[in-house]
């Protein structure tokens, strides 16, 4: 029998690369560049949809978009949260919250994580309330610190439904 609640973990890092968006929770960022990636490279929100698949035991979300396939170039993101969300719900779970943490030295994403947390509520089917959103610097250490690069941690809580 498995358990009523269950927790994932999710992490995600992606290098900048000039000429691309920079999107983070499914916002535009307006920025100098953006993240290299198969997909629109919101480290974010892939953060995000492995927390909510690792929480239910099942594969990352490599396993569902393989970056091997054409198919998936360029895709939106919210995509793959809307995904990852039908997926436990079909193993019977819903996502209760997210906690995630953005790692950035620039730009300053403060003024942006309002309407982070409004994107990811409607592509989860969740309050805004039970989103939340920091962002933090690496304090110059590593390559996120030097401004080569964004991470994200993300923590799910899913639960038993009826």
């Amino acid at each position: 029998m498995s358990a009523p609640f269950r927790i994932g973990y999710g992490y995600d890092i992606h290098p900048f690369e000039e000429g691309r968006r920079l999107i983070l929770g499914g916002v535009d960022i307006p920025f100098e560049k953006g993240l290299k990636g198969h997909s629109d490279a919101d480290c974010l929100s892939h953060a995000i949809a492995d927390a909510i698949l690792g929480a239910a035991g099942l594969s990352d979300i490599g396993t569902y978009f393989p970056n091997t396939d054409s198919k998936w170039k360029d895709m939106d993101s919210q995509d793959i949260l809307r995904k990852a969300s039908r997926e436990i719900n079909a193993h019977g779970y819903l996502v209760g919250n997210i906690d995630a943490m953005i790692i950035a030295e620039e730009p300053k994403l403060s003024p942006y994580l309002a309407q982070m947390k409004e994107i990811l509520s409607k592509s989860l089917s969740l309050p805004v309330t039970s989103i939340g959103i920091k962002a933090t610097t690496n304090e110059g250490v590593g390559d996120i610190g030097r401004g080569l690069a964004i991470a994200a941690h993300a923590t799910c809580l899913i639960y038993k439904h009826a």
